[in-house]
């Protein structure tokens, strides 16, 4: 346990043991790694070095989940516009479909909290099975729904509420799997290949979908949505069984046990501050409440529906040439000092987004801030890997999926009052000094996160 600072300035004990022998199973060891470990890796050299590092996927159980991912991120931004679009269509309410989101939300919260619970006392393989496949399923009824023309609002939300349920039991299992399918040195990688293509699909997804509605209509979209989490569910049952290491499947999945992760989180300082750190920057420093503003009045020139759509794409077309370029830092062992600097840079992007005019650099601004939060991301996912025990990952992935959701809508929240109340430049440029200020302050007088290395 994390008692003091000194004791934060090396890997905890349980990180020691993480990845080794000691926590793997001998299949997993072997030939599920492929027995590749750091002395396989190669010395990468030129510009080799920048490229994405794709050492992970020499891992066949890894390589299954991931590729299985680049259908389903795609897929699942078909649903996320056609969910919103079917809703405005039939209310004429843009109130409508923030309520919707709102509806999702705490559906998403409980279930991945609980879900992060379940994740640490059964097979992580079938927990994989069962939610993939209610997700299809949800993804079949919103088809159904649309092609007969129920038109209601309620049936639309309710199915939302179900769908997230099912994403919130599913997002802690899959991402404490990882540590189990690939080497401790290899988990930044992991990540890094992992959001690339959720960063894709955020690109990709919205634009097909605003292709194909004219030419298939909106029912369709959620077909396809299903159809490819048929996918996903084929590439979890190739996966190797993932049980608790542990004398963990004797537990109960309730209250108590999810008590039993928010202990642990508090008496490991370098988790609660990996977390605190993706707070300060989503919270206070992502402004997309504000982009239709900024389109309307400050990029309105350049034209209000180019500028909108710049605004939104720019931030995941950045994370994605972060992930295409990770090779120059997923092998860094500070990592600690890597989420510090990533959401430093983070703040320091979004206030030179607010005090440009130009549309063109405010757009390099986000997709500075995009890669930037690409390394945050990256590196805070594997100090929650490696720095929890097996029997915790699942709750730490629960508390990280409630993080990493809510705090973007809080943001919208807090940037949208202030943005009325200074206008939306003030806002912007307020926040991200504000990241950049809180960022280096909580460095500074809580060392466990940058003493942090593995």
């Amino acid at each position: 346990m994390d008692t003091s600072d000194t004791t934060d300035s090396s890997i905890p004990p349980e990180a020691r043991t993480r990845a080794g022998a000691q926590d793997r199973t001998p299949a997993e060891t072997g030939a599920e790694t492929g027995g590749a470990g750091r002395a396989a890796d190669p010395v990468r050299r030129g510009w080799r070095r920048w490229a994405m590092d794709t050492r992970p996927l020499r891992h066949p159980a890894y390589r299954r989940l991931w590729s299985s991912s680049i259908v389903t991120a795609v897929g699942s931004q078909l649903t996320a516009v056609a969910v919103p679009k079917q809703i405005y269509d039939i209310t004429g309410s843009s109130a409508w479909v923030g309520y919707a989101s709102l509806a999702g939300l705490a559906p998403m919260v409980v279930f991945a909290l609980w879900g992060g619970a379940i994740a640490d006392t059964v097979d992580r393989r079938k927990l994989l099975l069962v939610t993939n496949a209610g997700i299809a399923v949800t993804s079949l009824l919103f088809w159904v729904q649309a092609l007969t023309g129920l038109d209601s609002v309620l049936v639309l939300m309710v199915l939302l509420a179900f769908q997230q349920a099912f994403f919130g039991l599913n997002a802690p299992a899959r991402n404490a799997s990882i540590a189990r399918l690939v080497p401790e040195e290899e988990l930044p990688a992991a990540n890094a290949l992992s959001s690339t293509v959720m960063q894709t699909g955020l690109v990709a997804g919205p634009l097909l979908a605003g292709a194909l509605i004219p030419v298939i209509g909106l029912s369709a979209l959620y077909l396809v949505d299903a159809v490819a989490l048929c996918v996903t569910v084929w590439a979890v049952l190739r996966l190797p069984a993932l049980p608790p290491l542990t004398g963990a499947a004797s537990r109960r999945a309730g209250v108590r046990e999810i008590a039993d992760g928010f202990r642990y989180m508090a008496g490991r300082k370098v988790l609660l501050l990996s977390f605190l750190a993706d707070i300060i920057a989503m919270v206070f420093g992502m402004p997309r409440a504000l982009f239709p503003q900024l389109a309307a009045e400050t990029y309105a020139p350049y034209g209000e529906g180019l500028a909108l759509g710049l605004l939104f794409a720019a931030i995941p077309i950045g994370a994605v040439l972060g992930g295409l370029f990770s090779g120059v830092f997923s092998r860094a062992r500070r990592h600690g000092w890597m989420v510090i600097g990533a959401v430093t840079a983070w703040g320091a992007a979004v206030a030179g987004l607010g005090v440009s005019r130009n549309l063109w650099v405010a757009v390099a601004f986000l997709a500075a801030a995009g890669v930037a939060d690409m390394v945050s991301m990256v590196f805070r996912s594997a100090i929650l890997l490696s720095a929890a025990t097996d029997e915790m990952r699942g709750r730490m992935q629960g508390a990280f999926t409630v993080v990493v959701a809510g705090g973007p809508r809080l943001a919208d929240v807090l940037h949208g009052t202030a943005g009325s109340l200074f206008g939306p430049r003030a806002a912007t440029t307020g926040g991200g000094l504000l990241v950049v200020v809180l960022m280096l302050g909580m460095a500074a007088a809580m060392p466990a996160l940058r003493r942090y290395r593995v």
